[in-house]
């Protein structure tokens, strides 16, 4: 059997069509079917994604539901973040935004001492000028390390996640899924998808890493459990 018709036969298999002879070989791996469902518990899956996250040279902190405003003011304290663009629709508990006559248009707010600015289609000039992002996110893969945003509430346009240099992502732990098919499963297709790995980063032939090429040059997850 050649080599080609190898290929055409396992597509044929693949396909629900007769083999031609190409069936898949005992053991092939190929004939298996795919995990559909991770074996990890709640507590378990976002300890291997704060380690693919870290892995990826994300930062990450821990916290519950309680204490993320904290957490968020101890995040852009770090950064020295000054002005922070925020998505429409996020939802920050305990930050008491004032109301709309008490502020200029666009303004969420202060939260000790640092502007936050909600998005009402600033332009890419605008977003360049901000220290950073908040936004939440759609669904989080714990096996591979991956956040998907789907421009839903609190998430946002495109423009978000990619123009500020510094990008903090709010995660529950019931966003939280074990493997790809899962999470596709929870995501709907006919909305913006952004798949994040980490910091935007690329290598030249050298292997020299360059990172804030594609996107943020920093990527901060706070995971709440």
């Amino acid at each position: 059997m050649s080599a080609r018709d190898e290929v055409l036969g396992r597509i044929r298999t693949a396909l629900g069509g007769d083999s031609g002879g190409g069936a898949h070989p005992p053991g092939d791996p190929s004939s298996a079917g795919y995990r559909t469902r991770g074996e990890l518990g709640p507590a378990a899956l976002l300890d291997l994604l704060a380690g693919r996250l870290t892995d990826y040279r994300s930062q990450v902190r821990r916290t519950e539901p309680g204490t993320l405003l904290d957490t968020v003011r101890g995040a852009l304290a770090e950064r020295g973040a000054r002005r922070v663009v925020l998505p429409p629709g996020l939802d920050l508990p305990g930050f008491d935004q004032p109301e709309p006559g008490q502020r200029e248009p666009g303004q969420a707010g202060t939260l000790d001492g640092v502007e936050l600015i909600t998005d009402n289609g600033l332009s890419a000039q605008q977003l360049d000028q901000m220290d950073g992002v908040i936004t939440r996110a759609a669904v989080a893969i714990a096996e591979t390390g991956t956040i998907v945003l789907d421009a839903g509430p609190g998430q946002g346009r495109r423009a978000l996640s990619l123009i500020p240099d510094y990008h903090l992502c709010l995660i529950d732990a019931a966003q939280v899924v074990a493997l790809v098919p899962e999470a596709v499963a929870r995501l709907r297709p006919d909305r913006p998808l952004t798949w994040i790995s980490g910091p935007s980063a690329t290598s030249d032939i050298e292997l020299d890493r360059v990172e804030g090429v594609h996107g943020p040059r920093t990527l901060e997850v706070i995971l709440i459990s």
